[in-house]
């Protein structure tokens, strides 16, 4: 099927949408003069006034649509005399390979991901500006061959004028998401557009997955099978490689204050002190099932079609497909500039950003336990010392048992060694006599002033009991560590790194309308939120528009930790009370109108409490 008339069909669908509307308009029509000749005027507009208010997100849906431009993605433009002279001529030379039109710019990314798009006209019918989008990733962690491959199958998108759809499918599924968002799921004008929805879903993802494997061949045809299979087969890989990178090495330090000066070539480290694991990850990376929503085939159909198609002899090039920049360190600085929102982080080299970062995360799980031991003995300033009076009085085993469930005393005491290394480890770094240094193979490792290895776990076995915590403390002493400056920051738990795992409009909260905001550290109480026919509407659009830890410092917030125990007498509407380690009590009560952010929130919220009382 050619581009023209797959822009049709996708047109045609599109226009479907519209029919049901009209019919469902001219259903909407009958039905209100029938019931004026019935019953009353105002209950003839009692009835119809959800169904009129549906139909009006149809043209509201189509409005905003229509007016949506298809502007290319940010990124970094890469000039072609200065900026990547040798990645133009590899561009202009597979394009007149695939029989196509080159590009007009080429965007460096920072996505794990290669793309193109056009700005076509009348529909898709008349091409438009071109441009290329590479992922930076892609360029650190391939092989000049293996980039060609996945550069000749997204110029095989051009030639195949798959491209000149996009702008069409793209306006068909901003108007039908615009309308289906607007509608309530109560409302039985929705059933019907969420169920032709469906269908144009499946009808473009299905064009969408014919595309790829056509694209494929492009792969095969100029960069060999060796070099394409292998380049497919490295994305999931890279993917979780990237993934891994942002949890492990940049998220702790952006949470705390701080940012990287060089993200990508951070990136680059990694990928070269890890390729082992990487290769191995590629090697056995899960096949995942087909479904009719996928964009893209499975990777081992591709593999298998790329596998039976005929391939010209083409040479490797094993060269590091970052050779084709000519300054990538510098591209990627320039990138980061443009696409990552610093904010008041202070921006850190590698060996400092990490050494804050690690000590600012060590800091947050000192200061757990650290609130604890406040709220076990009435401290008001906790520390490390009050730790280590609690082993001198013989106490920790009786502290220690909300860490270890099931545990006896004496098995917390000894068990606590590894939350004692913890708070050792943040007291050496307080102390001025530790640091954490960077290692990209593996954890962060505490050096001491020489840069020599620092290891407290026999100290802290020490520390935990009695009998030779005056021991312990002496090699403390040795060492230049002051268990005096270990102490507690922050004083009362924070949603920071928080995960927003359920949401519950309009419950009562002491007798008061609140939505809850289920965090896993906590739970955020928003008072008098609004009407409850429109909660989940309302929190979707509140946890999309501001961080869940944003909420937490504008409106009260319970950390779990506070709570001491959970009654709950109803599960059905959930009715329930908190009793907090303060002797207060807070009760929760779900109303019949209630709604949720997603429809386990009430049995999270059920477990959350089941968690505490454990």
């Amino acid at each position: 099927m050619s581009a023209t008339y797959r822009a049709l069909a996708s047109v045609v669908m599109l226009i479907g949408f519209y029919v049901v509307a009209l019919l469902q308009l001219a259903a909407v029509a009958a039905l209100g003069v029938w019931l004026f000749s019935h019953t009353s005027g105002l209950v003839t507009g009692k009835l119809l006034l959800p169904l009129v208010v549906a139909l009006g997100a149809v043209g509201v849906g189509l409005w905003k649509a229509i007016r949506t431009k298809n502007e290319p993605a940010p990124g970094l433009i890469l000039d072609e005399r200065a900026a990547a002279p040798r990645l133009w001529a590899t561009v202009r030379e597979l394009a007149t390979a695939v029989g196509t039109r080159a590009p007009d710019e080429i965007r460096l990314v920072p996505e794990v991901n290669a793309a193109v798009g056009e700005q076509s006209r009348l529909l898709g019918l008349i091409g438009g500006r071109r441009t290329l989008y590479i992922g930076l990733p892609l360029l650190q962690a391939m092989r000049i061959d293996q980039l060609r491959s996945v550069l000749a199958h997204e110029l095989g998108h051009y030639s195949g004028q798959h491209t000149r759809l996009g702008g069409v499918a793209y306006r068909g599924r901003l108007a039908i998401e615009e309308t289906v968002e607007r509608i309530s799921p109560r409302n039985p004008v929705g059933w019907v557009f969420k169920g032709y929805s469906k269908l144009y879903l499946m009808v473009d993802n299905a064009a969408s997955r014919r595309q790829e494997l056509e694209a494929d061949r492009s792969s095969v045809a100029l960069a060999g099978t060796e070099a394409a299979t292998s380049a497919l087969r490295t994305l999931p890989a890279l993917d979780a490689a990237w993934a891994f990178y942002m949890r492990r090495y940049v998220e702790p330090g952006w949470t705390a204050g701080l940012a990287p000066d060089d993200l990508f070539g951070g990136f680059a480290m990694l990928l070269q002190a890890r390729r082992d694991e990487i290769d191995e990850l590629r090697e056995n990376a899960p096949e995942r099932e087909p479904s009719r929503w996928d964009t893209h085939p499975p990777i081992g159909v591709r593999v298998a079609a790329m596998t039976a198609t005929p391939a010209a002899v083409v040479a490797p090039d094993d060269r590091p497909a970052w050779t084709l920049l000519a300054d990538v360190a510098g591209a990627g600085r320039q990138l980061q500039g443009l696409v990552v929102e610093h904010g008041s982080r202070r921006l850190l080299p590698w060996a400092e950003f990490v050494a804050e970062s690690v000590a600012a995360t060590v800091q947050r799980q000192a200061d757990g336990i650290y609130r604890a031991a406040g709220r076990f003995t009435g401290t008001s300033t906790p520390g490390l010392p009050t730790l280590l009076d609690l082993v001198r009085a013989g106490r920790l085993g009786e502290f220690a048992e909300q860490f270890f469930s099931g545990a006896t005393r004496k098995e917390a005491a000894a068990a606590f060694a590894g939350p004692m290394e913890t708070l050792l480890d943040n007291a050496a770094v307080r102390s001025g006599r530790a640091r954490w240094q960077l290692s990209w193979s593996g954890p962060a490792r505490l050096v001491g002033p020489a840069g020599e290895p620092l290891d407290l776990a026999g100290i802290a076995k020490l520390a935990v009991a009695p009998e030779t915590l005056d021991e312990a403390l002496a090699r403390l002493a040795e060492l230049g560590v002051d268990a005096a400056h270990a102490t507690v920051v922050q004083a009362r738990a924070s949603a920071r790194n928080a995960d927003l795992i359920g949401g519950l409009a309009n419950i009562k909260v002491d007798g008061r309308e609140h939505d809850i905001l289920v965090l896993d550290n906590g739970l955020v109480l928003i008072p008098d939120p609004g009407r409850s026919s429109e909660g989940e509407k309302r929190l979707t659009a509140l946890v999309g528009a501001v961080p869940v830890a944003d909420l937490a410092t504008r409106h009260p917030y319970l950390p779990y930790e506070e709570i001491t125990s959970v009654e709950v007498k109803r599960e059905v509407p959930l009715k329930a009370t908190l009793t907090l380690f303060d002797g207060r009590t807070v009760s929760v009560q779900e109303l019949m109108a209630s709604e949720f952010l997603e429809k386990h929130s009430r049995d999270t919220l059920l477990g959350v409490f089941q968690r505490i009382n454990d």
